[in-house]
């Protein structure tokens, strides 16, 4: 992490005589998280070079080498547990998304390799993967509520389970999917059909089972909309075009007068909270929007004499 100015020490601090934003304490100067582990990212770096060359793009040759250096150091720290995608500031944890995301790097290295030639030690990144893959469907998965969970050995839910499927980790269509998308909606979602990042504070512990997340943090939160579009995408991704699509012209109608969203939106107060515009909301109401453009038209196609 760095800052905007490209500086590398981002110690954090507490301005305590500082009211904040309609007295949303604390104001923090700087960020911890940049002393945070987090192991989904090496994933998503490896899921955008594999992207590149499924595009036809000709990576720069150093890419190649970076590939490498990125596998051989996750290769010893995936097994750790790290603060998880959302920086929390509880004790460390084996987060499920950060496994899959783990699973992600050496699967597209793979794939680079066997279907574009790429080199490398396949072999043993199939190995890596394979065996990723297991410690996760054995670890972070509750079969007696038939969803994977935040971390493992954990109740509380988490909504980056939605991107499972997106990921190619299961099939969309296997009950494990269907379940997590379920509990999800379930757990997480809000009377308006929203989704929460997680369930926090003593509220989190709702009646159907769920768990609070340990985030460090106090207060609650709105619904974070990346969360939501998540929930639209895995709806379609497991045949539920309709509810999708309801739900994402739901999103739609959140947006202000030039289009834009925020970081959550709170459906009390029913106005947009935190950094805006925020393109993490912004990326998959583009992917939702072009997936349900393509069932669209393939449902077209189909009515065509």
């Amino acid at each position: 992490m760095y800052g905007i100015g490209g500086e590398r020490r981002l110690t954090e601090w507490t301005a305590d005589w500082l009211a904040g934003y309609e007295n949303s304490r604390p104001v923090r100067i700087g960020n911890g998280a940049a002393a945070q582990q987090q192991l989904d990212v090496p994933g998503e770096l490896m899921e955008t070079l594999s992207l590149t060359v499924r595009s036809g793009l000709r990576p720069e040759r150093h890419l190649l080498s970076l590939q490498q250096a990125l596998l051989d150091h996750l290769e010893e720290v995936w097994a750790r547990p790290d603060q998880g995608l959302w920086e929390t500031r509880g004790e460390p944890r084996h987060h499920v998304h950060s496994k899959v995301m783990c699973w992600v790097a050496f699967d597209r290295a793979v794939r680079l390799a066997e279907e574009h030639g790429r080199p490398g030690p396949v072999a043993h990144w199939r190995e890596v993967r394979d065996r990723i893959h297991r410690e996760v469907c054995e670890r972070g998965f509750d079969p007696a509520r038939a969803t994977f969970t935040q971390s493992y050995g954990s109740r509380a839910l988490d909504a980056a389970l939605l991107l499972i499927p997106g990921t190619g980790f299961l099939p969309p269509d296997d009950p494990r999917v269907i379940g997590t998308v379920a509990a999800v909606e379930r757990e997480l979602t809000t009377d308006d059909g929203l989704v929460s990042r997680y369930s926090t504070g003593a509220a989190g512990a709702t009646s159907t089972g769920g768990a609070a997340t340990s985030d460090g943090l106090t207060g609650g939160e709105g619904a974070f909309l990346a969360c939501s579009f998540w929930l639209a995408d895995a709806l379609l991704l497991t045949g539920r075009e309709d509810d999708a699509r309801r739900l994402f012209e739901r999103l739609l109608l959140l947006r202000n007068d030039v289009g834009l969203l925020a970081e959550e939106y709170d459906p009390l107060a029913r106005r947009q909270l935190g950094n805006f515009p925020q393109a993490f909301t912004h990326v998959p109401l583009i992917r939702v929007a072009y997936e349900l453009d393509g069932h669209a038209t393939r449902h077209a196609r189909k009515l065509v004499p």
